[in-house]
């Protein structure tokens, strides 16, 4: 009895068969993380919540282009976000950069006076702004463990598994 079914061609390899290169899962994001101003915290948050630390520069060629800056909530840092987004606004920025969020992370304990908390404001109006609050374990080096309490937004978007 004939069928009409089609196969396809014959394949022989020579030689051992390598295995085919893992794909990232979906859910694991890879970000870059740039810092705005020197000590804004970069190797800290790569280290915590995972991604490309950059440091001051931006992603190159072989990092992942979706990019998240980092600036301290002092004065001159938040001054620094508005420069960093001023360049991207402006398009002085690598080809094919994606800017995810702004990462603020708190300079000191407590609450931000008034005039900080405005200049936050300005930054939320134009970008994605997500805060990180004061870690004194960080302070010593003790990086292990989860993120912070509430920043489980952060954690969502670059895919912090810890």
């Amino acid at each position: 009895m004939r069928t009409s079914m089609q196969q396809g061609p014959e394949i022989w390899i020579r030689g051992p068969v390598s295995a085919p290169e893992p794909v990232p899962s979906p859910t694991a994001r890879r970000h870059s993380w740039v810092g705005t101003h020197g000590g804004a915290g970069v190797t800290t948050l790569a280290e915590v919540y995972g991604g490309q630390d950059c440091g001051r520069n931006w992603p190159g060629p072989a990092d992942p282009p979706s990019a998240l800056l980092v600036a301290r909530t002092h004065a001159a840092g938040l001054a620094a976000a508005v420069r960093a987004l001023d360049a991207v606004r402006h398009g002085e920025v690598p080809p094919g950069l994606h800017l995810a969020a702004v990462v603020l992370v708190a300079d000191a304990p407590g609450r931000l006076p008034r005039p900080l908390v405005q200049r936050v404001r300005l930054l939320e109006s134009a970008v994605e702004v997500h805060r990180v609050p004061w870690v004194p374990a960080w302070r010593l080096g003790d990086l292990d463990g989860s993120p912070p309490r509430g920043t489980e937004a952060l954690a969502r978007l670059t895919g912090a598994t810890r």
